[in-house]
């Protein structure tokens, strides 16, 4: 088979992905969609490092611990296109300041929960949470 299908001009491009995150946003009779895209490998791979918890140890050295929650944040952050969770207007109005931490103000939590769902399946996150962890921590 050619390798010539494997460089970036033929690679067809993952379409963003529109979701109503929240009844509680709404235009014209409607909720407000949000729009989500998926993440390359290595903007996931930046932030898991980012979440890495390091502790030393009693003997030396030290052991890594993936704080999946901050995780799992930070990747529907990056996700999110609409609303510009980084928009400095929308943070001060929401009295916090970092994009992860507005997600979770403006979200119930169970809308939040259902968020962090659908943007795991945005960017084909098909394995189990207890796989994620074990994956991070190697």
């Amino acid at each position: 088979m050619d390798l010539g299908i494997f460089l970036r001009k033929n690679r067809e491009n993952t379409s963003n992905t529109f979701y109503a995150a929240s009844k509680g946003f709404v235009a014209d009779g409607e909720p407000v969609k949000w729009e989500i895209r998926p993440l390359s490998g290595s903007e996931e791979e930046k932030i898991r490092d980012m979440c890495i918890k390091r502790s030393a140890k009693k003997n030396g050295g030290y052991t890594e611990e993936l704080d999946y929650s901050r995780y799992l944040g930070k990747i529907a952050a990056a996700s999110t296109v609409y609303p510009d969770l980084f928009d400095e207007e929308l943070q001060n109005s929401y009295g916090v300041w970092g994009e992860d931490l507005l997600l979770k103000e403006m979200l119930t939590s169970g809308e939040y929960i259902a968020y962090i769902k659908k943007v795991k399946e945005v960017n084909g996150f098909d394995i189990t949470d207890r796989e994620l962890v074990d994956e991070a921590k190697n």
